[in-house]
Order: C-alpha cells, then structure tokens, then sequence
C-alpha cells in the first residue's frame, strides 16, 4: 500500500513570480503554473498510463449481453479491458488487464441510481481512490472526479452545448450525434477532451492535452463509465 503523507492531499500546488519581479524596465505580472501534487494517489498499483492519448471503445457484448470494453494506447496496445456488469442491484464494472488480471473495480454507491456516485477501488491494495459524481440532467451531462476520501474535486467530465446534448436525447436519429466531453482541472480549466465519431459505433479518442494538473488514469477509466452509465 502506498503511504500517502497528510500534507500531500491537495490536488494542486503553484509557484509563481512575484508581481515586482522587473526584466527591461517592464513589471512583470504573476504567473501560476499549477501541477498535481501526487498524481500517484489516484493510480490504481496495476495500472500505470503514461501516455496523452487512448481509444476507447465498446467492443461488443458477452454472453450475459453486458457491454464489454477496451482501451488501447497510441501504439494500439491493449491497456485494460471491462464489463458492465448492468443486471445487478448496484452497478459494477471491473476493470481487468490484458492477462484478465483484475486491476480495479468501479461499482454504485446507491441502487439503481443512474444520477449518483461510482467509487473507483483499487482491487490490489483495497484502497478507494475517486469517486465519479454523476450529475445528469437533459441540457448537460457532467461527471466530477473527486477524491474517495476528503470528496474534494480532482476533474470534471463535461459533455459539450445544451442544443447538442437535447438533440442526442430527443430527435429520432439523435443518437447517431457523435459524443463530446471536454475535461476540465479542478480550477476549471479545460486541459483536454473525449471524443467520438458516430455515437452507434461507441469508440471515443481521449486526448488529454496537460497531464500535470488531472489524472491520467480516472479520466480514462471514466470514458468507459460514462458510456457505461449514460448508453445503456
């Protein structure tokens, strides 16, 4: 199990220049560059994504008809795969790796709860890293990512203008729209997205654009969920 020190439980931390600081007679102005302070707190033991870019893609259904999934890296290796196990008194979906080596599992606090919590836990070590919040509503469907523990916010998974998201849900062929996400720090600030072509071939590219300020491995995991949760 990993320690974790107290002082490391902030999701950021900023170095700035001080508003007095002079080059060439000009003041400059303050600047924040702000960075996850232990990224590593919220990575599964088994699961390490190193990368800015994953496919994400339901591939098909197993033999109970449950959505089965894959994410693969830009080099099209497999990285981890799932199910959503659906016909359950919570919803769960456990994550395995490319062996079928259970890596995590990501299961409804309440029942039968589309709009509610999704704690993400780390089948190696026990530990409960995030919790998905599920805010759903016709104009706009957003996720939070937040810490298991403090519930403080880590990420947010937004889906794009209200026009889109009603079209999606209400025209005849809206569900051929394609999907789009943008994914947000904890300060708001948009450092990457999720992306599909035609919504029938549920296949999603996440691109993550700054990986110093969000978790690689949640956000990924999280296109699964959404689709997961939202699609089905």
């Amino acid at each position: 199990m990993r320690f974790i020190p107290d002082t490391l439980h902030h999701v950021v931390t900023r170095t700035r220049f001080t508003s007095g600081d002079a080059w060439r007679g000009f003041i400059l102005p303050t600047v924040e560059v702000r960075t996850m302070t232990n990224p590593g707190k919220y990575e599964p033991a088994a699961l390490d994504l190193a990368g800015s870019q994953y496919t994400v893609e339901q591939t098909g259904r197993d033999g109970n008809f449950r959505p089965e999934y894959e994410a693969r890296n830009a080099a099209g290796e497999t990285v981890f795969r799932a199910t959503y196990r659906m016909y359950q008194e919570k919803d769960e979906i456990p994550f395995v790796d490319p062996d079928g080596e259970e890596l995590l599992t990501v299961k409804a606090e309440g029942t039968w709860d589309v709009a509610g919590d999704y704690l993400l836990t780390d089948s190696h070590t026990g530990e409960d890293l995030v919790v998905l919040d599920n805010d759903f509503s016709l104009l706009g469907d957003t996720w939070q990512i937040r810490d298991a523990e403090d519930r403080s916010l880590i990420a947010e998974i937004s889906s794009r203008g209200a026009l889109v998201t009603l079209g999606r849900k209400l025209l005849p062929l809206g569900g051929w729209i394609g999907h789009e996400f943008e994914i947000a720090d904890a300060n708001g600030e948009r450092v990457g997205a999720i992306e599909s072509g035609f919504a029938m071939f549920d296949e999603y590219e996440v691109t993550i654009a700054d990986a110093s300020s969000v978790p690689v491995e949640p956000v990924v995991i999280g296109a699964v969920v959404v689709d997961a949760i939202q699609g089905n």
